[in-house]
């Protein structure tokens, strides 16, 4: 697990600085390891949550036996809830038209919050959004009404949620932009690099609060914020 202070550092940041901070370490993450597609942010208004996933797969279309889905779903909130923690859950429906049913609902928000869960990621549907468990963030596909015969499928596999690719333990930053992988080899060099990034776009922004503001002040100010290193 990653040093404790580090996870709250990077919550101190919104999701796009993350992007664009270990876009800074390697390039690649230009085109990877978040998600790509906009989705339902339950509460704009929370700040950044950051844990470790917990990922699963479901399904909603077809009914299955009661005994086998309490069964399941039981073994998922002991695996959603181990290790030391903050984790989020991650979790991929695998319907051919994922969100026809919510698995997540003013039940089982207060569930995942009181077992310690930070919120969820998901391509899948969320309902009850008037009576969520509060300080729990849900990040989701669509909105719907019915829970369908939604049940966990199967827990610790790699899932993918609109593009951002996640196995079990990768550290999650999310909030209502959507959720980015950061890559445990990046972490440790990563608030060096939110700090120079924030430092380049402060030279362009002093720039734009200037009464005298032209393009001529643009040019300057770009060029000075490419000299920083």
């Amino acid at each position: 697990m990653l040093r404790s202070d580090l996870l709250e550092h990077f919550k101190k940041f919104d999701t796009p600085t993350i992007c664009n901070a270990l876009e800074l370490i390697d390039s690649r993450f230009r085109l990877h390891g978040f998600t790509t597609e906009q989705m339902v942010c339950a509460d704009p208004s929370l700040p950044p949550i950051v844990g470790y996933a917990r990922t699963a797969t479901l399904r909603a279309l077809s009914p299955v036996d009661p005994k086998k889905k309490r069964e399941i779903g039981m073994a998922y909130y002991e695996y959603v809830a181990s290790g030391e923690g903050p984790n989020i859950s991650v979790i991929q429906d695998l319907d051919s038209s994922p969100g026809l049913g919510a698995n997540w609902g003013e039940v089982n928000t207060n569930i995942h919050k009181a077992l310690g869960i930070l919120g969820v990621i998901t391509n899948g549907a969320i309902r009850d959004m008037d009576v969520l468990a509060p300080g729990f963030q849900l990040l989701a596909g669509k909105i719907v009404p019915s829970h369908a015969y939604v049940r966990i499928e199967d827990t610790g596999r790699e899932v993918n949620i609109f593009g951002m690719s996640v196995r079990h333990d990768d550290l999650i930053h999310a909030d209502l932009h959507g959720a980015v992988v950061i890559p445990r080899e990046c972490a440790e060099e990563l608030p060096e690099k939110i700090d120079l990034m924030i430092r380049r776009e402060k030279v362009i922004l002093d720039a734009c609060q200037d009464p005298g503001f032209n393009l001529e002040m643009l040019k300057q100010a770009t060029s000075n914020s490419a000299d920083i290193h």
